[in-house]
């Protein structure tokens, strides 16, 4: 499948604190697994689900993001929530590096052959 997104998304693994607001005006705190980020969005892990349109705080000691739930879904482990930035917000890696953080596009380049002066691929 092709990537649609305009910008690489980066693999990740970090706990961040993640706030809002239900429908009825009671604020909610919750610990995230951040599982990937990009410079518009990102993908949490958590216990519980929240609604689609819902206004996120993302928080870390280096990182201040306001998002909106895209997607939730429940998968083994957990509710996968994709995260849209508000405009105004963007990650940069310079301001917050998760802790364990991959950029997948790198992988493509290690599994590729390895090619010999002649062109043919080398063992």
């Amino acid at each position: 499948m092709q990537e649609r997104r305009a910008e690489p998304r980066m693999l990740c693994a970090d706990l961040i604190q993640v706030r809002w607001t239900d429908e009825s005006g009671r604020q909610h705190e919750a610990v995230a697994n951040l599982e990937d980020i990009s410079l518009s969005g990102a993908c949490l892990q958590l216990d519980t689900p929240i609604p689609e349109d819902t206004l996120l705080r993302l928080s870390h000691p280096k990182l201040d993001l306001v998002g909106r739930v895209r997607y939730c879904i429940y998968r083994d482990t957990g509710f996968f929530l994709g995260v849209k930035f508000e405009p105004g917000y963007a990650w940069s890696e310079r301001r917050f590096r998760p802790k364990h953080m991959l950029d997948p596009r790198t992988l493509l380049k290690r599994g590729e052959p390895r090619r010999g002066p002649t062109g043919g691929n080398v063992q």
